[in-house]
């Protein structure tokens, strides 16, 4: 296969061009931009009944959960924090059951930011809903070193450590069953977490590679996508 097909989840959100003011459905160019920069075809995933998951998830070789709007505290039975943003109710339940065809058909699975947060709320897990240090001013990305855990997929992936772009105000609290932590920051929060017992690739990061320069997470979904491996995993 030389170009595994790359799903990338988006969002519904109002937006204007040219004359046209109208709902859209968004992601930023970056995911696409990286997906092409690691050897994949990108395919743009709009909002959808969460029944149609399973469909589409059949047609890829691989998905990417991409960043976004807080997850809604009810999904893992906790009442909103002052600091917690509006739900995104639809986009929520549509992502998880993207994350469920894909943990469930064995397809190679990256989650981004909101995506790892996803991937912990869809196995049990929790969210701390604020924590200070890991965004800039709005709208702007923060740099910080992450430090992978050696013998993990990640790191194995990236096997220093690195300096990360991040822009998220929460984090991984109680780790959903089955994930294992594979990066740490320098305060302590959770930065990656994979499923090593699961049927195929599942990596989810906390920070926004499609942002930056490195490619070597994307690189490492594409490959799985392909039937290999980049990392001797």
């Amino acid at each position: 296969m030389s170009q595994p097909l790359i799903g990338i989840s988006t969002y519904q959100e109002d937006a204007r061009w040219g004359v046209w003011s109208l709902p859209a459905a968004l992601v930023p160019a970056g995911y696409p931009k990286l997906v092409q920069r690691s050897g994949g075809l990108a395919a743009l995933l709009p909002p959808d009944d969460p029944a149609a998951a399973a469909a589409a998830v059949a047609r890829l070789d691989g998905l990417v959960i991409a960043g976004g709007a807080d997850v809604a505290p009810a999904r893992y039975g906790a009442e909103p924090h002052p600091r917690t943003g509006p739900p995104a109710l639809d986009r929520d339940a549509w992502e998880l059951a993207l994350i469920e065809a894909a943990l469930a058909g064995g397809v190679p699975l990256l989650g981004i930011c909101r995506g790892l947060q996803l991937l912990n709320v869809a196995l049990g897990g929790t969210l701390v809903q604020h924590l200070d240090g890991h965004a800039g001013a709005p709208g702007v990305f923060e740099q910080h070193t992450v430090k992978p855990v050696p013998g993990t997929l990640l790191g194995r992936t990236l096997p220093e450590p690195v300096s990360v772009p991040t822009y998220h105000h929460q984090a991984v609290d109680r780790l959903g069953g089955g994930l294992l932590v594979s990066a740490y920051a320098e305060d302590g929060t959770i930065e990656a977490v994979e499923l090593p017992d699961g049927p195929g690739f599942a990596l989810a990061v906390q920070w926004h590679p499609e942002a930056g320069d490195d490619t070597r997470v994307m690189d490492a979904l594409v490959a799985a996508a392909r039937g290999e491996s980049s990392t001797g995993a």
